[in-house]
Formats: structure tokens, C-alpha cells, sequence
């Protein structure tokens, strides 16, 4: 691991993601944030949104691979990056139709004025729909 971390990426039920990377930027609770190898330890709070890493090997000005996250935390240890999550999805396995009718049936909740409509939830549901899109476009 001369050049690199690992990167792992687990949910409740099954491992994402294990790789060599050279980089990665998660989204923090706060915003984007980077970690490179020697990063210093730290645990943070994730939101829903995209994961990009850039897997060893490749040149530093290379493409980011991408992954969308529900949320969770990020770990970053010695050169281990731990990112623990409800939910993530590779860009490549993302069903693109259903992330669009999943972010379309939470905007149609969202403008609803019917009572008893749960905004928090169609809100949540709406970052996730969304952060899909995102770490699935080309």
C-alpha cells in the first residue's frame, strides 16, 4: 500500500466496497471534506450524498469513481477510511428509473398540502433519490 489507503465502504447488510484508493471526498454533515493517506484520525458525521475515490493506481488527475450513501459515518484511521452506512450503491449498480421515480414521488409529497404528510421523511427520501442521480451521471 505504498501509494494508498483503504478504503471500505459497509452497510447493515452486506460490504459495498473494499479497495486501494488514492483520494477520497465524502459529504460531511457540514459539507464535502477530502481525505488523502496520513490523514489524521477522525470520526464524522455523513448526510446523503455522493462518495468519490479515486482508486490507486490511477493518475492523480484520473477520473473519481463514485458511490451514493444514505448517511452514517466516516472513520479514518492510520490509512483506513471506514465509511459505515444505512444504505450505498455503486454509480454502476444505480437503477437510474427508479432513483427518478423515488425523487418524483418525494417531490409530489413535498408539495402536497394533504395533512398528515411526514415532510422530515419525504425530505430524506428526496437526498437519497437525489445523491443517487448524482454518483450515477457519467
Amino acid at each position: 500500500m505504498a501509494e494508498g489507503m483503504v478504503l471500505e465502504v459497509l452497510t447493515p447488510e452486506r460490504s459495498v466496497l473494499r479497495e486501494e484508493v488514492r483520494s477520497v471526498v465524502v459529504p460531511g454533515a457540514c459539507g464535502y471534506l477530502g481525505v488523502l493517506r496520513r490523514h489524521a484520525p477522525m470520526v464524522v458525521k455523513l448526510r446523503a450524498g455522493v462518495v468519490k475515490y479515486r482508486p490507486a493506481g490511477r493518475e492523480a488527475g484520473g477520473p473519481f469513481e463514485r458511490l451514493a450513501v444514505s448517511g452514517g459515518f466516516l472513520e479514518v484511521s492510520q490509512d483506513r477510511v471506514l465509511v459505515l452506512a444505512p444504505a450505498a450503491e455503486l454509480a454502476k449498480d444505480i437503477d437510474v428509473m427508479r432513483a427518478r421515480a423515488a425523487r418524483d414521488r418525494a417531490r409530489a409529497r413535498l408539495r402536497s398540502r394533504e395533512a398528515g404528510i411526514d415532510t422530515a421523511r419525504a425530505q430524506a427520501a428526496l437526498e437519497r433519490a437525489l445523491a443517487r442521480l448524482l454518483a450515477a451521471r457519467e
